[in-house]
């Protein structure tokens, strides 16, 4: 055991400017840190490499146990020095001047990734502290990057946080995958794959197949407000690129037309095209909450823009009529098709088909809703019914456009879809750590199909809050845990 009064490695000195240089690399693609994002979480490297400086005396300080150097010494023996490396006259000094260096490199992905390497700083761990583990506790884990660590290090851990969610991402993080390993990647691909194909078919009439074969991948929206100009009230399409592909040797935009008639305000029509050169796309209808009016050229001001979306609650779904027919709220401005065969993406306009999905999915979730209260709204409100906090406003500026409540976030076929797949989840005959896996993963696929989630012009996808998750917009997950949409 170290003495209490024996100073640590990390308050004599640290590298920190190698482990910087480590830090800001990512993990790499299916590493168990990605399972699910979270708030300001920290580098991989900086936690383990500052762990190890803290759980790791130095041998410099006069109350070191000399078990400690003579075992040290032993363990790095294997670590292969640099070729120029001088040893210093004063061995301790020697010896912290080497642990610096294997702190400096074990910070690096690659390495810490070899068991080798692995091995030696469990070693140097159990030298320091015995065979008896040390226990490293973080009563606000978050993401988990410090335990996760600290399990891999060989340390007892004890991780908790205040949010239900970092605790799902706790509990698989640093239980189910560790103690189910492998065979539980296996078991989520095949139950996931079921759970798939099972949702498929259930939502076939919300995203119907086009005549010809192809496929939707992707609906394009913008919402909307209505030109104030006295001699014009037409709609105006929020619409901050009309780009919809800028690959290098596949350019596809969106061009409008206005629309004059009689006795009728103007209208806004779309055609797809392919653009020669960037000039031909027309710039941004909305630029810092300002509305510019493809019409008339007014520009509405962020107030008069926020005050209307307001009123919408926020614009994420269209309005319809008694017939059936769009009449406000959102527009469609074009669909991203896959044909069979063909691997390359495909743009076309809006048809009476694709507003018909939606329609079913607003009638649906009504349904939904309406059962959910005449059962007298004691269960779990089937649609995130939680207002969005004023001081979550710092880092989600929905409230300000209208959006009060997290399902205002998503449109009611997003909504369908979220629902069917967290029933399929909560009743799959899985273990839990699968359905806790397959929650995370419908949280993370929640960023995506949501109302804000935007197609980048290289057509992927880019999800609301670039950098962090739907952090109280939670229960679809929740349910994946609990077993059910009801909570039971």
């Amino acid at each position: 055991m170290i003495p209490k009064n024996c100073k640590r490695l990390a308050e004599v000195d640290f590298p920190i400017a190698e482990v910087s240089r480590h830090a800001v690399r990512k993990a790499g693609r299916g590493h168990p840190w990605n399972l699910h994002k979270w708030w300001a979480r920290r580098p991989l490297a900086s936690s383990r490499a500052m762990l190890l400086a803290l759980l790791l005396p130095d041998p410099g300080d006069p109350h070191c146990p000399d078990a400690f150097r003579t075992e040290a010494r032993r363990i790095l023996g294997r670590y292969p020095l640099p070729t120029d490396w001088e040893e210093p006259t004063d061995p301790e000094e020697g010896l912290r001047r080497i642990l610096l260096r294997f702190i400096a490199d074990f910070a690096d992905r690659e390495v810490a990734a070899s068991p080798p390497y692995l091995e030696m700083s469990r070693a140097l761990v159990r030298a320091a502290h015995g065979e008896e583990a040390p226990l490293v506790v973080d009563p606000f884990a978050g993401g988990g990057s410090i335990p996760l660590e600290a399990l891999r290090v060989g340390c007892e851990t004890f991780a908790s946080d205040l949010n239900p969610v970092a605790c799902l991402i706790l509990k698989v993080l640093l239980e189910e995958i560790p103690r189910h390993g492998p065979p539980l990647a296996e078991d989520l691909q095949k139950i996931g794959g079921e759970i798939k194909d099972m949702a498929a078919r259930e939502l076939a009439d919300l995203y119907p197949v086009d005549p010809d074969g192809a496929t939707p991948t992707a609906y394009l929206w913008a919402r909307t407000v209505t030109c104030e100009a006295p001699t014009c009230g037409a709609e105006i399409p929020l619409i901050r690129s009309f780009w919809l592909c800028n690959e290098t040797e596949r350019k596809r935009a969106l061009r409008h037309h206005v629309e004059r008639r009689a006795r009728s305000r103007p209208h806004v029509e779309f055609e797809v095209f392919e653009p020669k050169s960037d000039a031909e796309v027309h710039a941004a209808t909305v630029t810092n909450a300002r509305a510019t009016c493809l019409c008339c050229g007014v520009v509405l001001p962020p107030d008069r823009v926020r005050t209307q979306l307001t009123a919408q609650r926020g614009g994420t779904d269209p309005v319809f009529n008694d017939g059936g027919l769009r009449v406000g709220g959102a527009r469609m401005t074009a669909v991203v098709t896959v044909r069979p065969g063909d691997t390359r993406r495909n743009y076309r306009l809006a048809t009476e088909a694709d507003y018909g999905a939606v329609r079913k999915a607003q009638e649906h979730v009504a349904q939904v809703l309406e059962a959910w209260k005449r059962g007298g709204g004691q269960r779990l409100c089937p649609v995130p019914d939680e207002p969005i906090a004023l001081t979550e406003m710092r880092r989600v500026s929905a409230p300000i456009y209208g959006m009060r409540r997290w399902g205002d976030l998503f449109t009611a076929r997003q909504k369908v879809t979220l629902m069917v797949l967290a029933a399929k989840i909560g009743n799959a005959q899985a273990s839990t750590a699968v359905r806790a896996l397959m929650g995370c993963a419908l949280s993370v696929f929640a960023r995506s199909c949501n109302g804000n989630a935007r197609l980048r012009p290289d057509s992927s996808v880019a999800p609301i809050f670039g950098r962090n998750a739907l952090r109280d917009c939670q229960k679809f997950r929740v349910w994946a845990v609990l077993g059910g949409p009801d909570g039971s």
